[in-house]
């Protein structure tokens, strides 16, 4: 196999390790999750590893990885997502997968089903590609969590491998498949005035399709084309909230025999908020 590759595995190892003490935000639940996904959802996910670390760094972002939904189903083990991974290359793993991370779901708008199912069949297709690990010096990189790059340079710095045309990074590989159907993520707009005399004053929008390489995680939910969905809004009510009693106390909430929230009146009294 080569010393550069042996070196890249051991470096990947390193990269890959998790540190979960990292993520502050609350994961959302994976039943919950699995009722709200679709296919062809994008799921982003931040990450906690080294490799994340400086990911998250690079792109000014929370997230640091994205996957594909590829499958739905009744249960976290029947949705299936598309991933690349650092270690293991493209590959499809469930939504349990991601237990215990912090993630959110990005949806494209306006795609037929015929399209999505070409967005998802391109990713399939390319299952068990793998991250070129023989140059190292673009491994070595991440291992500076922090690394002191101008932040217009920062988004080339994701770039990884040597080059292999089957190499594979998770957002490259997603923003790959959506282009394939020509539909839009994080494109660059130009202006063009209109020379119709009829049409005077008006300008018409011309999109320029990024380069793949240079697209992250966070693209998909800045993007204007992908609507963020949130699975904690689902039959949310909040006057059923169930606070904790410190909580409770803190706020000037007392809780009702339902699980509702209510006001202290200065009467003595509560209504309902």
């Amino acid at each position: 196999m080569g010393v550069r590759w042996w070196l890249g595995r051991c470096l990947v190892r390193y990269l890959a390790r998790p540190r979960p003490h990292l993520s502050l935000a609350p994961a959302t639940g994976l039943q919950r999750l699995a009722d709200t996904v679709q296919v062809g959802d994008v799921l982003l996910v931040e990450g906690t590893s080294r490799f994340s670390s400086a990911v998250k760094y690079l792109t000014q972002s929370t997230w640091s990885h994205a996957a594909l939904v590829v499958d739905t189903g009744p249960s976290p083990q029947h949705c299936r997502l598309i991933e690349a991974d650092l270690e293991q290359g493209v590959r499809e793993v469930p939504l349990d997968h991601y237990r215990g991370f912090h993630t959110r779901i990005c949806r494209s708008v306006g795609l037929t089903a015929e399209d999505l199912a070409r967005v998802v069949s391109y990713a399939r297709e390319r299952v068990g590609y793998r991250y070129d690990l023989r140059n190292i010096i673009d491994l070595a990189r991440y291992l500076i969590q922090t690394p002191p790059a101008p932040s217009r340079w920062r988004r080339r710095m994701l770039a990884l491998g040597s080059g292999d045309p089957t190499r594979a990074i998770c957002s490259t590989l997603i923003a790959q498949a959506f282009q394939s159907v020509r539909y839009p993520i994080l494109p660059e707009v130009e202006w063009e005035n209109q020379c119709d005399p009829a049409q005077r004053g008006y300008c018409r929008e011309i999109l320029h399709i990024r380069h793949y390489s240079l697209f992250a995680p966070r693209d998909f939910d800045i993007s204007p084309y992908f609507q963020v969905i949130k699975p904690s809004l689902r039959g949310f009510d909040p006057y059923r909230v169930s606070w904790s009693p410190e909580s409770a106390a803190m706020s000037g909430i007392s809780q009702g025999a339902t699980g509702g929230l209510y006001r202290h009146e200065r009467l003595g009294r509560s209504a309902p908020l």
